[in-house]
């Protein structure tokens, strides 16, 4: 069963120039890992993020570095099983979420859908 789906657009060049104005926020939106990465896949990760929070209603226990998006050996992105992301999904009854993500024309969107566990 689905417990909740979520959808983000962020528009890439705004958002590299809101990290050129803000540069402390690269630091509290990602994980060092995440850091690494070039702006248009920065973007699609904050956009994962704020899906994910769509997705389960709030952001209620979460903090920016407990939703790290990690891309396994076929390169598909997951979020990584921080302890606090476990647990928020443990209080509502999901399992690991699902999530997509894609960059195009200046926009980088990402859904995601969370589903309870069996």
């Amino acid at each position: 069963m689905i417990l909740g789906i979520g959808v983000d657009t962020v528009d890439i060049a705004r958002f590299e120039r809101t990290l050129e104005r803000t540069p402390r926020l690269l630091e509290r939106l990602f994980t060092e890992a995440e850091r690494e990465r070039p702006v248009h896949s920065l973007a699609g990760r904050f956009a994962a993020k704020e899906a994910l929070i769509k997705a389960l209603g709030g952001s209620d226990g979460l903090e920016w570095h407990d939703m790290e998006i990690e891309r396994d050996t076929d390169r598909a992105p997951s979020f990584g099983r921080t302890e606090r992301l476990l647990a928020v999904l443990a209080r509502s009854g999901a399992v690991m979420p699902h999530v997509s993500m894609t960059h195009d024309g200046g926009f980088a969107t990402a859904f995601v859908v969370v589903e309870a566990a069996r």
